[in-house]
């Protein structure tokens, strides 16, 4: 086990040995919980859960497969439209 020292602006180094291990690079964020133990450190998750309904997007797609030309033909007529609101 190694050791550390709280220094005058509160500031904690991690041992090199423990930052190499769990892969943790400058500009990790952490939560940090206060316990009857001490202080737990974890990384803190950079997106919240989601559910595959909120992010599958058009790959639930049902309907007839659509071919090159129609995919062609529909982002020409979208870009006409976005050009027209202008």
């Amino acid at each position: 086990m190694e050791t550390t020292r709280l220094s005058s602006k509160g500031q904690i180094i991690l041992p090199k040995s423990v930052r190499d291990s769990h892969h943790w690079l400058p500009g990790t964020e952490f939560m940090v919980e206060d316990t009857p133990d001490g202080v737990l450190l974890r990384p803190a998750k950079p997106f919240q859960p989601t559910r595959l309904e909120e992010v599958i997007g058009c790959t639930g797609y049902q309907g007839p497969a659509k071919t090159l030309q129609d995919m062609e033909d529909a982002i020409e007529k979208g870009v006409k439209a976005r050009h027209a609101r202008r």
